[in-house]
């Protein structure tokens, strides 16, 4: 039984608290993300590989990938 990754990730602004549903890359990183909110550019945190790590409500899928991996 494969583990499906979670595509969609809900990125909250730490400058204006918007929302955003966000379709995730399967294969990428994406280092900087501007919000449609308030247009401040968001960039990972210190030890996070992207914005979904740092604001989003799900990880990014290659960091899904490698927990999944690391599991088995």
């Amino acid at each position: 039984m494969s583990e499906e990754k979670l595509l969609f990730s809900t990125i909250a602004c730490p400058n204006c608290h918007g929302r955003s549903t966000v379709l995730m890359p399967t294969h990428a990183c994406i280092i900087v993300w501007v919000c449609p909110n308030c247009s401040v550019e968001l960039k990972p945190k210190t030890g996070d590989c992207c914005v979904f790590c740092s604001y989003g409500n799900r990880r990014c899928p290659p960091f899904q990938q490698e927990h999944a991996q690391n599991r088995h």
